[in-house]
Parts: C-alpha cells; structure tokens; sequence
C-alpha cells in the first residue's frame, strides 16, 4: 500500500493542489510556500492573535459564540459542536485547563502530524484563545513519544513565542505513551494526573474535574487550527465553503491505492470520488474505501459520489470520523486487511473491561479464521452475534469502533465471505498486505 509518510520532515509530505483558494485555508501558507511556516511568516501571514475573546476589529461577538455561528464541530473524530464544549468549560467557573491533543493515535491518519509540522502558531494561536475564552491559565499539549522529531520543532516553536512574549497563558508540552487508545480524551487526562494512559469511563467528565481536578477543555489540534481562522476572520468566512449544515474544510488523509497518497484540505461536502481523483486518481480499479480510519466503515465503490458530510454518510453507517479515506483495489483481500486491523485493534484494548478483555479478541479471532478460510458452519453466526455485543458496553467506545468495523467488512465484502467459507482464501489473502498496521505496544508500558 502507498501511504503517507510520516511527518519528520514537512517536504516529504505529498498534499493535493487545492481547486480554489476557498480551499486552502490551514495549508495556506504551505501551497503559497512549500516550507513550514516560523513566527514571522506566521505573523506576516495572519497578524497578531485577536486579544482575549474578542475578534478584532471585525466584529464584536466573544469567540465562543462566533465558533458556535461559524458551525464548527470537532474534527478528532466525534465531530462535536465546538463551541459546546467551549461553553461548558467556561460555565464551571474558575481556573481551567486547555489540552491539545495531537495524539493522532490513528494509524492510517497523519493529518495533525502535517498541520503541526507545516503550521504549529495556527494550532498554538487556537489553543491560546480557546484558553482566554474558557478561563484557562495552562495550555497542556500532548504528542506522542515516537515522534520525537516533531516533539523539538514544536518545542522550537514554544521558545519562540515565549521569546516574543506572545501568550498569556502558560504553555507545556508533553510526551506520551504511544498506544491507540492513549489519545481518548479521558487518557489523556489521567495520564496527565499521574496514571497510565487508559481511558477513564467512569464520571466526572473532563469539563466538570480534569486536569488537576480543574474543568478541562480538551480539542484536537486541527479543530484549534480552525478556531484561529474563525477567531480573526469571523464565522461569515468560515461559512463560505463547506455545507449550509457542515461548514467550513477539513483534512484528509488519502491512501492506498491512488497515485499520491497524503493530506488534503478539502471543503466538507466533496465527494469521495472527487478527493480520490486530487490524489492522482486510483491506480487499480477500486473495490471500496476505508472510510474514518481503523475505527471505521468500509464502504463498496458504488457509494463513492457520496459527498464527505456526516448526514450523507450516516445512512450507509458511516462517518468522516477521523479524516482517513483508504483506497482498496479490486486485486486486494478486504477480509484479511480487516483481520489483521481488528488483531491490531484487540491488542490495543486496555484490558479494563469484558468487550476488551474478551469480546475484541475473541471478534478478532473469528474474522483471522474468516479470512484464513477455516469452514466451521458456526464461525459466521458467532462472528455476527459477538460482533453485535460490541457496542455501548466498554469504558470507552473503542470496541465500539472494532465493531462497526467488522460489521461493514461482512457486508462489503459478503461475495468474499461466501468464497472464503466454501473455496478457502483467495488468492490476494497470500500476497503482502497494502494497509500498513504498527506492531503492538503492551498496555503495562502506557505510562
């Protein structure tokens, strides 16, 4: 499989011309440059941080309230109304506590990797003013430690805005157990309280007791991106691409089989097809695309000219999630690249309740038999039943995920589940696999 590379130096990142400047936004001043964007040119670009919450000289309205005109919703992956959460860490009253999480624990997707790489003010000025609007005196931002080339340029940015006095707010950064669910947000804050990096699911919630037992406001690092642009463009702007109910662009991170794989900025609403053609277009006849990433659904090709909103894809069970389209040939096995993602998922459970501890691998065995051809009459029946006690039962929605992802591979590729079960594998269930899964990290080392 053709994938992205992983951002240690931003020229090696491929990123599609966009088809207006409507487009280029956050990756302005990459298509204007080609090179990371410093203080200066950040500056020079886009000027000062609007002070408090405030926008200028445009207009009058307090951020959160612009945010919440501007329709911005989250785009870690639940694709939340932002400015809801903004509200609810303000209305708690008191010190709070901001956290960037660029965890981007999602194998398939390098998107915050690149934004952070090509334009880290953008998401540091986002994380300042959503501090100065919710009451927070402490911005927590949050990488995982295998990327530690990234750790030193993001710490070189912070010198130099501590340099320039920039910020009002106190500004760390912090390196973490890379695992698949460190980057939940309820990990987050337990590791940053001293525990494991394991979600938490039992209340309070982040607003209500986070941080330091402080109401925390946790965003992903390209939603902050965009609260700076709505910050000093206002919410008018931000409307002016995307959909009347899903406004604004998004990043995505496009692979597989398509000519240059990478991270796109596109408005939300394109079409599937549209944003596999801006990755030079597919290089073997596509069979379906991994939509949200390994927590996500397959879809077959003939869904490809649904546009990217959350409501035309939730009819077919599926959602933009985490921006990761993947591009399946008709030449690859769908059911062994789920097996070995569903392996990958299970082994990343933390192990603190019964659909991780037991339902996740149990699920995963069954489909590595799927895919592997075993002809025991009762291995669909029982992959069907266990895949649909999954969901709503774990402390967080990781099985969930696993689950939504098994369902759509059984019925995506249900002519392949047939000949597996009658005829054994196929032939491309020998050959190498196309989509790239990370080697396991043990639940003990999440600390």
């Amino acid at each position: 499989m053709n994938s992205p590379t992983a951002v240690s130096s931003a020229s090696h990142e491929h990123t599609a011309e966009p088809d207006s400047s409507a487009a280029a936004r956050l990756l302005a001043g990459w298509h204007a440059t080609g090179r990371p964007t410093d203080l200066t040119d950040h500056l020079r670009r886009h000027g000062q941080p609007p002070v408090a919450t405030v926008l200028g000289s445009r207009t009058s309205m307090p951020l959160v309230e612009a945010v919440e005109s501007a329709g911005l919703t989250g785009r870690g992956g639940a694709g939340f109304p932002t400015a809801r959460k903004l509200r609810a860490v303000a209305e708690r009253g008191g010190r709070a506590v901001v956290v960037v999480n660029a965890m981007e624990s999602e194998p398939a997707s390098r998107k915050d990797q690149f934004l952070l790489a090509v334009a880290p003010h953008l998401v540091l000025d986002g994380a300042v003013l959503a501090a100065t609007a919710v009451g927070a005196d402490t911005v927590h931002v949050c990488l995982p430690r295998t990327r530690s080339a990234q750790y030193r340029q993001l710490s070189e940015a912070l010198d130099e805005r501590h340099r320039h006095r920039l910020d009002r707010v106190r500004l760390r950064l912090h390196a973490l157990p890379h695992a698949y669910v460190s980057s939940e947000s309820t990990a987050l804050v337990r590791w940053l309280n001293g525990g494991p990096a394991r979600p938490q699911g039992s209340p309070p919630r982040a607003h209500e007791r986070g941080v330091a037992r402080r109401p925390t406001l946790i965003h992903n690092a390209e939603t902050l991106a965009h609260l700076a642009l709505i910050a000093r463009h206002g919410p008018d702007w931000f409307r002016r691409t995307g959909t009347p109910d899903e406004p604004g662009t998004t990043l995505v991170t496009v692979s597989g089989a398509v000519t240059t794989p990478g991270v796109q900025e596109v408005a939300i609403g394109t079409p599937l097809a549209t944003i596999v053609d801006r990755a030079g277009g597919p290089t073997q006849p596509v069979r379906a695309v991994l939509l949200g990433g390994f927590a996500g659904t397959w879809l077959p090709s003939e869904h490809l000219d649904t546009p990217l909103t959350q409501r035309d894809l939730a009819p077919l069970g599926a959602a933009p999630g985490a921006g990761v389209l993947v591009s399946l040939a008709h030449s690859a096995c769908g059911l062994s690249e789920t097996a070995r993602i569903l392996a990958y998922l299970a082994a990343h459970g933390a192990r603190q309740c019964g659909p991780c501890h037991f339902g996740l691998p149990a699920v995963a065995d069954d489909f590595a038999m799927l895919a592997a051809g075993r002809s025991d009459p009762d291995l669909l029946p029982r992959l069907h039943r266990r895949t649909g006690l999954l969901p709503g039962r774990g402390a967080c929605r990781h099985p969930d995920g696993a689950a939504r992802l098994a369902a759509s591979a059984l019925s995506t590729f249900a002519d392949d589940v047939d000949h597996h079960r009658t005829y054994g594998p196929c032939p491309a269930g020998h050959r190498s696999p196309l989509i790239p899964v990370p080697p396991a990290i043990p639940p003990e080392t999440w600390r």
